[in-house]
């Protein structure tokens, strides 16, 4: 190991010598292959600097005089950190709370075991918005979608009365729930599940939105399933929006069977969807639901799982916890995500922005119909998908949208989705359709 040197901030932080500054984004990229985990594929030739304002990165390209060399531009985020982002970047009010009890109140950093004041505010301002009896803090977002699979289990096994170790959790196929053994054990995405078996066991899948293979798991197995643990609007799978009536069903089958519903709102809570928890879309009430991404502003990693009392009440001193779920810091920047989703109405602008786009998008379908086949979303969860065709592309469309000033993401191959922060602006809106509108007319 040689010696390591680390000197200045920003562009001038620079590491035995080599200087942020100085780097293009070919070095970047070299860097990142060279020494990281190749676990991502990020967009090419492109690195973000710094925020411009709460939906405007500043990103540098490429100099096209000079390689080695690069240029900044404004970028539309049209991602938001997969909804981490919800409040917008750097979220002044979000920024100036973290400031003052990091500077003037010297917020303390100490673990569970010892009781902080800041945790009596986060734990009444999450019961609260989320209108659930208890709340478990976490980081991760992998984290809360993990605790519902545990406290599915030990509440089937201590309330419901399964026999030990016959729990079978039932999920959704399509499903994303992160990349933890038990997310990709609940997964069927040959991707996320390759070479990384045995998986965790006492697992069942049904399709999403079918209420008849759901009713038939639950009327042959339904004395030994503690739960069914499924995201409100499937976001990774493409923006999967199911029928207006399945989860009233849902709700109803689940009680007839004594089926815990347990929802994961880790991408559609905190305004996205329109509301400020997708459930309620659906006029629904989940026994259990996970949240993550937004729940902590955009600055740093919070998640947790709220629910009934009798569910989270299985949890006992020992059997669950977390260093970082719920220390001081991520109680303050929680509970002032949750002041700025209500003072801000997030969930109102989310609805009235996302309808703005969803008429572009199906402007576009009507202008383009051999080209974009299908227009999906609630709220700024948003989502496009191409007809089947080699130059219907969606990397290629990102990366087309990057020339045009705006940063999205592909999934599964020919659907593009835009889930920008929520407190963007109707021109902000319009220009991105008008990219992707650009976009979509050349190929």
């Amino acid at each position: 190991m040689s010696e390591l040197k680390i000197t200045g901030y920003g562009d001038d932080l620079t590491i035995n010598g080599t200087r942020l500054g100085d780097l293009s984004p070919a070095d970047h990229e070299n860097i990142e292959k060279e020494k990281g985990g190749r676990n991502y594929s990020p967009l090419e030739n492109v690195v973000v600097s710094h925020v411009q304002d709460s939906s405007t990165l500043i990103c540098r390209k490429p100099d096209p005089d000079n390689i080695k060399s690069f240029i900044e531009e404004e970028l539309i985020d049209g991602l938001c950190c997969y909804s981490a982002v919800n409040q917008g970047q750097l979220n002044q009010t979000i920024v100036d709370a973290v400031v003052h009890h990091l500077t003037k109140e010297k917020l303390p950093t100490v673990p569970r075991s010892i009781r902080h004041k800041y945790m009596s505010a986060f734990l009444m301002s999450v019961t609260n918005i989320t209108g659930m009896d208890r709340v478990v803090p976490k980081v991760a977002g992998v984290e809360a979608p993990e605790l519902l699979f545990k406290l599915s289990r030990r509440w089937g096994y201590r309330v419901k009365g399964i026999p030990e170790n016959e729990a079978i959790i039932v999920a959704a196929k399509g499903n994303f729930h992160g990349r933890s053994m038990t997310a990709v054990s609940l997964s069927d995405d040959s991707v996320a599940r390759d070479d990384f078996g045995p998986f965790v066991p006492g697992i069942e899948l049904v399709p999403f939105n079918d209420i008849d293979s759901l009713q038939q798991l639950f009327d042959e197995k339904g004395s030994r399933i503690a739960s069914f643990i499924v995201e409100p609007i499937q976001g990774e799978a493409g923006v999967i929006v199911p029928d207006d009536d399945y989860f009233t069903k849902v709700s109803e089958l689940c009680k007839k069977h004594n089926i815990l519903l347990a929802m994961d709102e880790v991408q559609t809570g905190f305004g996205r969807t329109g509301a400020n928890f997708a459930h309620q879309l659906f006029d629904v009430k989940p026994d259990l639901m996970g949240c993550g991404k937004a729940a902590g502003g955009g600055l740093l990693p919070v998640s947790f799982v709220a629910g009934k009392d009798e569910v989270i009440g299985v949890l006992t001193p020992g059997s669950e916890g977390s260093t970082f779920g719920g220390y001081p810091l991520a109680s303050v920047v929680s509970v002032f995500a949750i002041k700025v989703l209500v003072e801000q109405k997030l969930a109102e602008n989310a609805r009235i922005r996302g309808a703005q786009l969803i008429r572009h998008f199906e402007d576009m379908k009507s202008e383009f119909p051999d080209k974009i086949k299908e227009v999906r979303g609630r709220g700024l969860l948003t989502a496009f998908e191409m007809q089947k065709g080699k130059h219907l592309d969606g990397h290629k469309v990102s990366l087309e949208l990057l020339r045009q000033g705006v940063y999205a993401k592909e999934t599964h191959h020919s659907t593009v989705r835009i889930a920008p922060a929520l407190t963007i602006e109707a021109w902000q809106i319009d220009n991105i359709a008008e990219a992707i509108r650009n976009v979509i007319a050349s190929l």
